[in-house]
C-alpha cells in the first residue's frame, strides 16, 4: 500500500501528469520492492510553498508504506530525488522527503485493513 504524494510550487503541463504519475508509480514500486498493483501516487502542482525563504523550484514528497525498508531510506531518497529532478526540474537540494511507516491495522483498503 505504498502512497507517494508529490507537492510542488512548480507548474507542470497537464498533458504530462499521466506520464509523470505512471513513472512515479513504477519508480516507487521498484524502490520499495513492492508490487505496483498496490502503489498509489499523487501529484499536486501549483502549491504555494517556500523553501529557504524563496519560491525557487521545490518539492515536498510524502512516502507512506507498511514496513518500509528503514535501512534503505538513503537509497530511496536518492532514487526519488533523481526522479523529481529529471521529471520536474527540481534540484535535489530543494526536495524534502518524509518517510512514514503505516501500521497494518491503521490503513484501510477494499473494505478492510492490511492487518493479517
Amino acid at each position: 500500500m505504498p502512497v507517494l504524494i508529490i507537492r510542488t510550487y512548480t507548474s507542470v503541463e497537464e498533458a504530462r501528469h499521466g506520464d509523470i504519475l505512471a513513472q512515479a508509480s513504477a519508480t516507487t514500486a521498484r524502490a520499495l520492492g513492492k508490487p505496483e498493483q498496490y502503489v498509489m501516487v499523487g501529484l499536486e502542482t501549483g502549491q504555494p510553498m517556500l523553501f529557504a525563504g524563496n519560491d525557487a523550484p521545490l518539492a515536498y514528497l510524502e512516502l507512506k508504506s507498511i514496513g518500509p525498508p528503514g535501512d534503505q531510506t538513503k537509497e530511496i531518497s536518492a532514487t526519488l530525488c533523481e526522479f523529481v529532478e529529471q521529471q520536474l526540474g527540481i534540484p535535489k537540494n530543494r526536495t524534502y522527503i518524509e518517510f512514514a511507516d503505516a501500521a497494518r491495522n491503521m490503513f484501510g483498503w477494499n473494505g478492510s485493513t492490511f492487518e493479517r
